[in-house]
């Protein structure tokens, strides 16, 4: 049932994406800067507002944030074509990334509350293959409107995408019921009180920058190959194909060894070095020719595939199983700020680093995946001895 959910979760987001920036530009005649400045905006809040609506999660429960974003993320995407000009679509982009903060929140509060410990990655793996299928059939679905070249096809576009969101919607509500993780008397904890909690937060900024490997081959690879190499463009194609059918493949063997700390630091820490060893091999790109540049660049998409596989799972066991369940929401909105702040910062910066150093910037985004690596393991040491109670968090204890 969860991995259902999430796959129409990810057919109304892919459905989306696969066309926004057409319909910002066609449908709402906004120019390129002003949709550039809508995304960073988005971006912002979703920094700044992930803490706070997933604190929102812990206290309406897994299950009613999840089934609320969806309903207001269809709500939003329903009225996308009311907005002709700047203010009206910055205010549903801001909408849309709340309410897609909000649901993704519930969907961890909830996974993390209706299934035992032993089953939690396993399960959050396997809805995170279905995950990855609903994206690849809504970006078929919006590369389909789009195909229709029309204004029906780009209301096709936003419509499809309302109206999943509208069937998720209702058939989380009807997912079984959870116990709450407090009494209604028992008091509940503030959500800053996660900023005091200093290791958690130092390992989410080292996910936070491993997850910097998607930016390097979604954004600055392409870029690279278009620029650097001789590879025919159709092969970027196959390169999006290839991670994709690898994610969903083998995205639930990957958890294994991911419910104990010793296995996650070990998934986390081959992760990190995959992608260390990702960057000079596409640095090489831009030395070889002909059928060498092409197998080259197949290797580094499957490193970091496998940096995703790796980084995901370790990350699961993290944030379902360290934080107090009442806060699980609240700690989920810490790792989305640190992913939030890098993503705001890597495009530009490690397109400038790689693009602008003639390919130099490979190796220096390499080195840094290492360090990565060697902090894996103290750090998650550090967040395992400490410990995490009500009192604490309450700031009765005196910090970290």
């Amino acid at each position: 049932m969860l991995a259902v959910q999430n796959a129409l979760w990810g057919v109304g987001v892919g459905t989306f994406l696969a066309g926004s920036v057409v319909f910002y530009s066609v449908y709402v005649g906004l120019s390129p800067v002003r949709i550039g400045i809508g995304l960073s905006v988005a971006g912002a809040v979703a920094v700044v507002g992930s803490m706070p609506l997933g604190h929102l999660a812990d206290v309406l429960g897994g299950r009613r944030a999840w089934a609320l974003g969806s309903a207001a993320r269809a709500a939003a995407f329903a009225a996308y074509p009311l907005a002709h000009s700047f203010w009206p679509f910055l205010l549903l982009m801001v909408i849309q990334t709340a309410t897609d903060t909000l649901s993704s929140s519930g969907r961890v509060v909830y996974t993390a509350a209706a299934i035992t410990p032993e089953n939690r990655v396993r399960v959050m793996a396997f809805s995170r293959a279905y995950l990855n299928v609903g994206w690849t059939v809504g970006a078929g679905l919006g590369a389909g409107a789009l195909a229709l070249d029309s204004r029906l096809g780009l209301l096709l576009l936003v419509f499809t995408a309302s109206g999943v969101s509208a069937v998720n919607a209702i058939c989380v509500t009807r997912m079984p019921a959870v116990a709450p993780a407090l009494a209604p008397d028992d008091p509940r904890p503030s959500p800053w009180t996660v900023l005091r909690d200093v290791p958690y937060a130092a390992g989410s900024a080292v996910y936070g920058f491993l997850w910097l490997h998607t930016i390097l081959w979604n954004d600055v690879l392409p870029l690279w190959v278009i620029t650097r190499t001789d590879v025919p463009k159709p092969v970027l194609g196959g390169l999006v194909a290839l991670n994709t059918v690898l994610a969903v493949a083998f995205q639930v063997r990957a958890t294994r060894g991911a419910g104990t700390m010793p296995g996650v630091i070990r998934l986390t820490r081959v992760a990190a070095l995959c992608a260390a060893v990702a960057c000079p091999i596409a640095a090489a790109t831009g030395t070889t020719h002909g059928w060498p540049t092409a197998a080259l660049l197949f290797l580094a998409v499957l490193l970091f595939t496998a940096t995703e596989l790796g980084i995901s799972a370790g990350q699961w066991h993290i944030q379902v199983e360290i934080p107090p369940a009442a806060q699980r929401g609240v700690y989920t909105g810490l790792d989305r700020s640190m992913q939030g702040v890098t993503r705001m910062a890597g495009p530009a910066g490690l397109t400038l680093l790689v693009i602008g150093s003639g390919g130099w910037g490979w190796w220096v985004i390499g080195a840094a995946f290492v360090v990565c690596a060697l902090a894996v393991r103290p750090v998650m040491a550090w967040i395992e001895r400490t410990p995490r109670t009500a009192d604490r968090l309450a700031g009765r204890l005196g910090g970290v």
